[in-house]
């Protein structure tokens, strides 16, 4: 079976550690600023960074309604903090200005553990990820309020609900590309994997 390409939206925040942790789990790993470096991909990860400045950039670059068919029509996808949020189908508190991608059907609260200074790690055991659990970064993270009837909850931290899933899109509040773990990358390159037709093999 050849090598998934999988993309790292590449407009703004931790694009790098994404593509170290892509390459680490077994996948080619390309940044994607343009809508034809999205057509090549096998899928996409939306790094963490600021979900307002993103969505802004996806606009600017012509990305955000290209981004939005490639989701509905079934394409891999994992958000990550901001990432989480662009997935998101509703915001409970939008910046101006700000829109989502959608994707998975849940509704999410910004910077719900805090501020910056507020940042901290825990332990978070996530279904689908083998072994012990995995040590989640959270940075001014979201955390999910509520979920659709579709969406798996994979993890919650606290009482709150920190990783989901919905058919091909994965979301996680916290930060796994900082961590040298590279466990949740490989979860989501199996999806692509798995979601790769046999003519593309």
């Amino acid at each position: 079976m050849s090598t998934p390409v999988i993309g790292v939206l590449a407009l703004q925040g931790d694009v790098r550690e994404h593509l170290i942790a892509l390459a680490a789990a077994d996948a080619v790993a390309r940044p994607v600023r343009r809508p034809e470096e999205l057509a090549e991909v096998d899928g996409l990860v939306l790094p963490g960074g600021e979900s307002t400045t993103i969505s802004k950039l996806a606009v600017l670059f012509g990305l955000m309604e290209p981004l939005r068919a490639r989701v509905r029509a079934g394409m891999p996808v994992y958000g990550t903090c901001a990432g989480l949020i662009l997935l998101a189908e509703k915001i409970l508190d939008p910046r101006s200005g700000q829109e989502t991608i959608g994707g998975i059907d849940m509704i999410v609260r910004r910077n719900a553990f805090g501020r910056q200074n507020e940042s901290f790690e825990a332990a978070v055991g996530v279904q689908g990820v083998p072994g012990d659990p995995v040590e989640g970064v959270f940075i001014r993270a979201p955390w999910v309020e509520s979920v659709g009837a579709d969406v798996q909850v994979l993890a919650e931290h606290d009482g709150h609900i920190v990783a989901v899933r919905q058919g091909n899109a994965l979301a996680t509040s916290f930060h796994p590309e900082l961590t040298g773990d590279h466990r949740v990358h490989a979860l989501f390159v199996d999806m692509v994997r798995a979601n790769r037709t046999p003519e593309s093999l």
